[in-house]
């Protein structure tokens, strides 16, 4: 248990850091750090699976085009994903950004609700009320709608979803969906090396080690997670998943010194507030499951 939230909580941690990292990338273009982190995670990925010797479920996956569809789709709205929060990282938006992950869990309910016809409960209803007030406050006040919180949540959240149905683990489907876009990576990479809108061959060394880098960042959190989700029950992996936006948060105020006033904290509160009534209705219903088992 002791081990699980540590991997878990460093995880999360690194994940919470992403910002000082992708700031430090500020001379190259979002497009092309997406890029080089799609190339970068196959190869640190193909690393591990060539130390473990786990290649096997390479030829269960060609034989089946419809895992292969569902990754597929899996990938592009993980890079879609990934896009958005370098964009907006770079473009002096954390907080939002730090925004989108919170609301994710609450998404996550709102899909499964849609989607694969869970039935929620009525302290998931509240959450959901109040975190769409929260939203919907901050729309009226910035005066348009947050787009890069809902972006983040809503493609994060489609990815969780199609993850949740997939029948490969965190490390193979990872894999895949790399694998997957590794084509299209590489082909827009030598368009735009051609064109000399690359910026990776005039770089520092330094910059260009960390965007070499990519590969193992991406993947080590991810590594860590998977570990850690084994070793510990779902309830207290819920709560350590808000370790993540909060760093962002303190960190897009405090070192970015991004404006967070009064009006767009009173839209924070209301979403931190369902997240609140979110983890506690969850820790309830698993208290009960739990008596009930025994």
């Amino acid at each position: 248990m002791r081990k699980g939230i540590i991997f878990a909580a460093t995880s999360y941690i690194l994940w919470g850091l992403f910002p000082l990292y992708f700031r430090s990338l500020h001379e190259f273009a979002p497009i092309e750090i997406l890029l080089h982190r799609m190339l970068w995670s196959l190869l640190f990925l193909s690393l591990v699976l060539l130390a473990r010797r786990q290649w096997s479920w390479l030829r269960d996956v060609a034989r089946q085009p419809r895992l292969v569809a569902g990754f597929a789709a899996s990938a592009l709205l993980l890079s879609g994903n990934w896009f958005i929060y370098i964009w907006s990282i770079n473009n002096g938006h954390v907080i939002d950004s730090s925004l989108g992950y919170f609301m994710t869990p609450l998404v996550n309910v709102v899909l499964g609700f849609l989607l694969l016809h869970e039935r929620l409960r009525p302290g998931q209803w509240v959450s959901v009320a109040m975190a769409a007030c929260g939203v919907l406050w901050l729309a009226v006040q910035a005066g348009h709608v947050p787009w890069i919180g809902l972006s983040l949540a809503m493609t994060f959240g489609g990815y969780g979803l199609l993850r949740k149905t997939a029948k490969l683990g965190a490390l193979e489907g990872l894999s895949l969906e790399t694998l997957l876009l590794f084509p299209l990576a590489a082909a827009y990479l030598a368009i735009l090396s051609s064109q000399g809108q690359s910026h990776f061959g005039g770089a520092s060394t330094p910059s260009q080690l960390l965007l070499l880098a990519a590969g193992p960042i991406t993947a080590i959190p991810l590594l860590l997670f998977a570990a850690g989700a084994r070793l510990i029950p779902m309830s207290t992996l819920g709560l350590l998943q808000y370790i993540s936006p909060s760093l962002q948060l303190l960190l897009g105020v405090l070192l970015f010194k991004e404006p967070f006033n009064g009006d767009r904290l009173i839209g924070f509160v209301a979403i931190w507030a369902a997240l609140a009534v979110y983890s506690v209705e969850g820790l309830r219903q698993s208290y009960r499951l739990s008596k009930q088992s025994n």
